[in-house]
């Protein structure tokens, strides 16, 4: 029998995020600061350590990897890396989180490569809110790498929405009039409080799925099914027979840890247990101090499921316990 990460709740680790960038070209509002401080080259993976951190991952049972950033697309080579990862003996799907900037000239060389899905981040449809929310997005770049990406045939695409109330939570209903017209899902998500920030109150702009789900629900008649992507997303889906799909990631108002099956691999090598916990190891002292060697990989990563921790303690009322933002998390 194929070896399996399981840690001390006895929940089977399958999936694996990991982060190849900390850099973006966006500064989204609910993502980071306007003015970051991005880590040094040399404290970063590079692709060969990463390559060698998922064949470890692989070998120990994980069938599911994401890449995720920043933004994923701006990393140099990232393209081989796919070519490289989608070839893992055991990896069933490899996928990337993106916002879609950089996929009018990479969705070819994606899907050529062996990415099997994509989720794209999109807010607003309005493209002077899409500035305000990104702070330096191109509205018409990422509808374009949409299109682009929808031309090459992923087996699935996929939207992101975070919803903030009094910004952009008048236009869940456009968005999702827009993945009925182009045949995509969507998947609105709390936000999540990461990061100290300074440009909105997190407890004001705070919007429920529940609250995002009834407003849906006064045009569009939907049902819960009993689907799984392998991630945190309870799906829905609309009852008139349309075959996009509704997704809700929901931290705060339905804590989903009980079936927690991920850990993530931030771009400078920390394997974090838990997104909202600080519970971590450091991968790349391993790799580094054995270049080249699985076994040492395999190690480490079998040792940190003892671990990894129930569940995390998400509290808007309270002041931000997890310094890090989700760009150097890993989206």
């Amino acid at each position: 029998m194929a070896e399996q990460l399981i840690d001390k709740f006895n929940r089977v680790v399958d999936y694996v995020r990991i982060s190849v960038t900390d850099r973006c070209d966006f500064r989204c509002v609910y993502c980071m600061s306007e003015e970051m401080t991005f880590l040094p080259r040399a404290q970063i993976l590079s692709l060969e350590e990463i390559q060698l951190i998922a064949q470890a991952f692989v070998e120990l049972g994980v069938s599911k990897i994401r890449l995720t950033g920043g933004e994923p697309l701006i990393r140099n080579g990232i393209s081989q890396l796919v070519s490289t990862l989608s070839a893992l003996p055991g990896l069933k799907e490899l996928n990337m989180t993106s916002n879609g900037s950089q996929l009018p000239r990479l969705a070819k060389d994606l899907k050529a490569a062996g990415l099997n899905r994509l989720n794209i981040s999109l807010d607003s449809l309005d493209e002077k809110r899409f500035k305000e929310l990104t702070r330096s997005g191109d509205l018409s770049q990422v509808l374009n790498g949409i299109q682009a990406a929808k031309r090459q045939g992923f087996s699935h695409i996929k939207l992101n929405a975070v919803i903030l109330k009094g910004r952009n939570d008048h236009e869940i209903l456009a968005l999702i009039d827009y993945i009925r017209q182009h045949q995509l899902d969507i998947s609105f998500i709390e936000e999540m409080p990461l990061g100290q920030i300074s440009e909105h109150d997190r407890q004001q702009t705070f919007m429920s799925s529940h609250e995002i789900r009834e407003l849906i629900q006064e045009q569009h008649a939907m049902e819960k099914i009993d689907v799984s992507s392998g991630g945190p997303s309870e799906y829905w889906r609309f009852l008139d027979g349309h075959n996009s799909r509704v997704g809700f990631i929901s931290p705060h108002s339905h804590n989903f840890c009980g079936s927690c099956n991920r850990v993530r691999l931030t771009a400078e090598g920390r394997l974090l247990l838990c997104l909202g916990n600080e519970h971590s190891v450091d991968l790349r002292a391993v790799v580094r101090q054995h270049p080249g060697e699985l076994a040492p990989v395999k190690q480490a990563i079998r040792d940190a499921m003892l671990i990894k921790p129930e569940r995390h303690y998400f509290n808007l009322a309270q002041e931000v316990k997890i310094l890090r933002f989700m760009n150097t998390t890993g989206g």
